[in-house]
């Protein structure tokens, strides 16, 4: 295990610990609360989460902040994955080597589940406790609106959905990827400099694109290269369903080196911030690394 990927794991057990404490108390439904909590103990790297934490450090934000407004995005991560494992989406049974939460429950369960995280996604930002300037939580409610419905991953899902076996150009491709996955990515790097003022929001937002696409395409190389049993999932889905993606656009190596690029752009940004930024440029460097 490389230092960066122990680093990841503290940081999960840490959040974790933090995310779930967050669930309501009162359990006016034991089984969709026992749903809820099942959905969020299996597991998962944090990465949208460690990310925001990371730069908001760099801009002095206090650790229960950053906490509070990554455990909103990861909440609104969770309802995606939740709904997106349904049979009417994705039909996964499996989910990080565990039964997907419909399979562990029922299907009108887990479409509450996603109900309950993304309403709990807003209470939490909307709460004095994120941040005591109402206006700093209201453009946090805007942003992560907008990165998670129609014009984010909601209607990225919807295009994605719509692209199995149609041929998609380059330009509805990068489209699809950057609402499904990149705008969720785009909220983890832009929390932080709103959370301290909107200071250095345009790099940040640049920093994103990049990452996002990096992120998207090593994904993409996992479904066709990855081990099923190390990802906890069924690889190899895009292809099964004809679905377009940057590898069978660019091919492997290809796409390979678009990687490389987007994260070597993305840690030039990071160079003006020094020391403060090094264990961002390790998380950022691990992003095509990984690999699961």
């Amino acid at each position: 295990m490389t230092e960066i990927e122990s680093y990841i794991i503290n940081f999960a057990k840490k959040f974790d610990a933090f995310f779930i404490n967050l669930l309501p108390k009162d359990k006016f439904s034991k089984r969709l609360h026992s749903a809820m909590n099942y959905s969020l103990t299996v597991g998962g790297k944090r990465l949208r989460p460690v990310f925001l934490v990371e730069i908001s450090k760099i801009f002095g934000v206090s650790i229960k902040r950053a906490f509070r407004s990554a455990a909103a995005l990861e909440f609104i991560h969770c309802y995606s994955l939740v709904h997106d494992d349904l049979p009417a989406m994705d039909d996964d049974d499996l989910r990080r080597g565990h039964f997907t939460c419909h399979k562990k429950f029922d299907d009108a369960t887990a479409i509450l589940v996603g109900d309950a995280f993304q309403s709990l996604a807003f209470e939490i930002l909307s709460d004095k406790k994120t941040h005591p300037n109402p206006e700093i939580r209201c453009r946090l409610i805007n942003q992560l609106s907008k990165a998670s419905g129609a014009l984010g991953m909601v209607g990225g899902q919807m295009l994605d959905l719509e692209a199995e076996k149609k041929k998609l150009n380059i330009k509805e491709i990068l489209l699809l990827q950057k609402l499904k996955t990149g705008e969720l990515f785009r909220f983890s790097c832009i929390a932080g400099p709103i959370l301290s003022g909107e200071k250095d929001l345009k790099t940040f937002t640049k920093f994103a694109d990049n990452l996002g696409m990096a992120f998207q395409i090593k994904d993409d190389l996992l479904d066709v290269e990855g081990d099923e049993n190390m990802m906890g999932k069924k690889t190899k889905k895009d292809l099964s369903r004809g679905k377009e993606t940057l590898i069978s656009f660019f091919g492997k190596e290809n796409a390979k080196r678009k990687s490389e690029e987007l994260i070597k752009n993305s840690t030039k940004l990071l160079k003006p911030f020094g020391k403060k930024a090094r264990k961002l440029i390790e998380l950022t460097n691990y992003v095509i690394s990984r690999n699961k």
